[in-house]
């Protein structure tokens, strides 16, 4: 198995957990088997996740902050990339609940399916019918009041008080850098040192995968399907429907959003632009991770696209830590097929809180793989809808977690050229060739 790439491993155990269950429901094999001796595998492998959302967000936010190296920085490159990257991840969390919103995949389950998983994974409609009452009734600065933490000790308890432990990272990374740098350097170790812990953890749990989805589809087959395979054929064509919709979105990104930015703030042309950074998108698609990817990325930004070296070495290091335009949009659209699958409404407010958690999440989602799923569950724990969930989009996430990545470094390169080219920092040669490219004889 350890010679078998990951996601080839987790497509084998969505294959064969579906076959299992399957088998169950045609042969009516005993289902309390599952319930003592499967499904647990699947509780564990979410329990883990759920165990390092808090402590990854934690440190990775913290030393991404304080890596920034004094403060005035963010005054005019850091204050550009920053605003850029936002702007870009909220853009992509956009389109991605305009077209889940548009194309509804989680309600191409029939009725009675939908049905059966909202008694399945926990009914939360009339507390969600609650809370919109008890929202009508607060203040209107309520949610600015509730991002900042009384105990911070309890926040880190609860995942679903996210924001408070992202308010708290914040500020301890500003904190680092407005002390004495002999004082704050060992604290940056100490966190940087967690940090690389917590990914090991990450990759440690990832091992798990393959047997999580194989155990998670089978209690999912079994629970559902009951005597009607035809249930879990329409999980499958939903699960299609859905995939499609994350990639479509993706595809907006990188050859729609993209290109557009370029050709609004930079002389490069297309062809010029992706040609160079091919090697990195390539890269990046294959391990999933934009972590691993950075010096390559790096490399091809600086000989092809003829970034300075003081641009790229302060702009992609920092968009590892916070653009992840990719896995934003595949949180938005993720968390509203979940909540649509379960017969969940989600109001304006609720997805507004999509948008809000998705950009603050992606500021410490670290660059591996499997981190996205992570974050997921943050996202969904913002707004109330039930993180064992994530059962229905874990099978194809590790093909999808390739296509973000791709759309990840993509928008960190994009990035890159567009400060570099409000910096006045492309070398004329470079823009020649890009230019000279779009328009052939030139």
């Amino acid at each position: 198995m350890k010679r078998i790439p990951l996601h080839i491993q987790i497509i084998a155990g969505l294959v064969l957990g579906l076959l299992v269950g399957l088998a169950f429901v045609k042969f009516q094999w005993p289902a309390d088997f599952v319930n003592d001796w499967i499904a647990p595998i699947g509780e564990i492998f979410i329990r883990g996740l759920k165990m390092i959302a808090v402590p990854l967000v934690l440190a990775s936010l913290i030393v991404g902050v304080a890596n920034l190296g004094d403060v005035s920085k963010l005054s005019r490159i850091g204050g550009k990339t920053i605003f850029t990257y936002i702007t870009t991840t909220v853009l992509a969390v956009t389109i991605g609940l305009v077209l889940v919103n548009l194309f509804e995949p989680g309600k191409a389950l029939p009725e009675e399916t939908r049905d059966e998983l909202m008694e399945l994974y926990g009914d939360t409609a009339g507390e969600k019918t609650e809370q919109v009452a008890e929202v009508q009734e607060r203040s209107p600065l309520a949610p600015i009041v509730d991002m900042v933490p009384d105990n911070v000790f309890l926040a880190t308890t609860d995942n679903g008080l996210m924001l408070q432990v992202v308010f708290f990272a914040l500020i301890v990374g500003i904190a680092l850098l407005k002390i004495p740098k002999d004082k704050g350097e060992p604290v940056v170790k100490f966190f940087d040192g967690f940090n690389d812990i917590i990914i090991k953890i990450v990759g440690f749990i990832m091992l798990l995968a393959p047997y999580g989805v194989f155990a998670l589809m089978v209690d999912l087959i079994v629970q559902i399907a009951g005597d009607d395979p035809d249930k879990a054929v329409s999980i499958l064509l939903a699960l299609g429907q859905y995939s499609l919709v994350v990639v479509g979105g993706l595809a907006i990104m990188a050859f729609g959003v993209y290109p557009a930015i370029l050709k609004l703030f930079t002389k490069y042309g297309y062809r010029h632009f992706f040609n160079a950074i091919r090697p990195a998108q390539l890269l990046a698609f294959s391990t999933s991770s934009s972590s691993a990817t950075l010096p390559v990325t790096m490399k091809q930004v600086e000989e092809e696209l003829g970034v300075s070296e003081e641009v790229s070495s302060f702009v992609l290091p920092l968009g590892a830590t916070i653009n992840m335009d990719g896995t934003s949009l595949y949180q938005g659209v993720a968390a509203v097929f979940i909540a649509q699958a379960l017969g969940l409404g989600l109001d304006l407010g609720d997805q507004l809180m999509i948008v809000l958690t998705a950009v603050l999440a992606s500021i410490g989602s670290a660059g591996v793989p499997g981190a996205g799923i992570i974050m997921l569950i943050i996202v969904l724990e913002s707004i109330g809808v039930p993180a064992a969930g994530i059962t229905l989009i874990l099978a194809p996430d590790r093909i999808l977690d390739m296509c973000r990545t791709l759309v990840n470094v993509t928008g960190d390169c994009t990035v890159t050229a567009v400060v570099a080219s409000t910096e006045g920092e492309l070398p004329d040669k470079m823009i020649r060739k890009s230019v000279a490219e779009k328009v052939p004889g030139v």
